[in-house]
């Protein structure tokens, strides 16, 4: 029988693909973090795939599975068998001793033999799956630890100077209640922000070790990186560059992992159907047997004969045929709802990628507003120190707009890592990661027969 799943997927996402930025180059799906140059981040990915256990189990499973589909088809072979034992008459007089050599060949007719090669298929393909959802959260996964831990260092780094300029401040306050120029509520204003400031480390701190050792268990290690732990004043965080992709979505999603399960799924449910529907018909085997016999108490004129025997043997569904039609009715119905399952997964699959793009859209936005602040903070804190240079200000007046430029710097790498986040987050929904070495998609949405 053929099933079709071309049907699950939404038209609108078969003729057109989202709209690309003009001059953006197209990303691989299989390496997308390729292209923010991070050298680091490129080696802690290849060492995750390489040591993570999770990922040598699912390709344990996905070898194993192999070897058995390369033996799906041999309960439908002929098979044979070899045997000795001894035998005595029924008047007890003579004993013999039998040898034979058995042989039976099950012709797996009405779509018995088709049914189990398709049921090892489907049990291949779901471990295949698996590796694939093993590798695209790995990646995803790795991915974000970095992230997070880059931008742990990167505010520890701004929150560093923001001490500095935190500390002179609360200086020049002491000095300014001191010569009655300043108050005491100035001099707690920021004495309170030497306290938050305490309370952002801690938490920055905490993400950072999170970080550090989320990523070592991702890689298989059982320490972080010292150096993971430190504070980097020169930590930046990549920027991806403009979306391009370089495939339709409606393709993209067959590489999704939960589809390729629910693929599987309807596969394994078809196979099913296919059994249950060659056991309403009878089963033809063709059973053959060279037997040699040896009279062991030589009592007879002959002692020993052989005898070569090979016929058919039937099998007619009688008594429990009734049983065997409620077995398909209910095996037809569990591939309609694998089907319906199929259908939900791809209609899940492209509301997540839908709202990972308007996520990555939005962040980009929020980044863009952000950059747009920061150069008009910049640009009066610059009017600010030009003014203190003319001597028409004091550096007790800049330390406001200095320490707000620290604070917008802090927000943008908070919005370029989310921006970041978003952009793993819509590859991971469309099923982005290196596929194992040799092997393609395993993709036959378009039908099976």
């Amino acid at each position: 029988m053929a099933v079709r799943l071309d049907d699950a997927v939404p038209a609108h996402w078969t003729q057109s693909a989202p709209q690309a930025a003009p001059g953006a180059a197209p990303v691989d799906m299989r390496a997308w973090w390729k292209p923010w140059g991070d050298a680091r981040l490129d080696a802690l990915v290849d060492e995750a795939l390489a040591h993570n256990l999770n990922l040598a189990q699912a390709e344990t499973r996905l070898r194993q599975q192999r070897l058995l589909a390369g033996t799906a088809g041999a309960a439908y072979r002929p098979a044979f068998s070899a045997g000795t034992r001894t035998l005595q008459d029924v008047a007890a007089v003579d004993s013999y001793f039998h040898a034979s050599i058995d042989m039976v060949w099950d012709l797996g007719l009405f779509g018995a033999a088709e049914a189990t090669e398709r049921a090892a298929g489907a049990q291949l393909l779901d471990a295949a799956a698996r590796l694939q959802a093993a590798r695209v959260a790995l990646v995803a996964d790795v991915v974000h630890r970095y992230l997070d831990l880059r931008l742990a260092q990167r505010q520890s780094a701004l929150l560093a100077e923001l001490a500095r300029l935190d500390a002179r401040a609360l200086h020049l306050a002491r000095v300014r209640l001191d010569q009655h120029l300043g108050t005491q509520e100035e001099l707690q204003q920021w004495q309170a922000h030497a306290h938050e400031r305490a309370a952002t480390a801690a938490q920055l701190r905490e993400a950072q070790a999170r970080a550090a050792h989320g990523l070592a268990l991702l890689l298989g290690r059982s320490q972080p990186d010292p150096a993971w732990l430190q504070a980097d004043a020169d930590a930046a965080l990549p920027a991806p560059g403009a979306l391009a992709l370089a495939e339709l979505p409606a393709d993209l999603l067959r590489t999704r992992a939960d589809i390729r399960q629910a693929e599987a799924q309807v596969e394994q449910a078809a196979a099913d159907l296919g059994l249950a529907r060659s056991a309403l018909y009878p089963r033809f085997q063709l059973v053959g047997s060279l037997l040699y016999s040896y009279n062991l108490t030589q009592n007879r004129r002959t002692t020993s004969d052989s005898l070569p025997l090979i016929g058919p043997m039937i099998d007619i569904p009688l008594f429990d045929w009734g049983r065997r039609r409620a077995q398909a009715d209910a095996s037809e119905q569990a591939l309609q709802g694998a089907i319906l399952a199929y259908r939900q997964s791809v209609l899940e699959g492209v509301a997540e990628v839908e709202g990972a793009l308007a996520a990555l859209s939005a962040q980009g936005a929020r980044e863009q507003a952000l950059g747009a602040a920061h150069e008009q903070t910049r640009g009066q804190g610059q009017l600010l120190q030009q003014r203190q240079r003319l001597g028409l200000a004091s550096e007790w007046s800049a330390l406001a707009g200095q320490r707000a430029l620290l604070q917008t710097e802090g927000q943008i790498a908070t919005a370029r890592a989310a921006r970041a986040l978003a952009y793993v987050a819509l590859y991971k929904a469309l099923g982005g990661a290196p596929l194992p070495p040799g092997d393609a998609p395993a993709a036959r949405a378009g039908g099976a027969s």
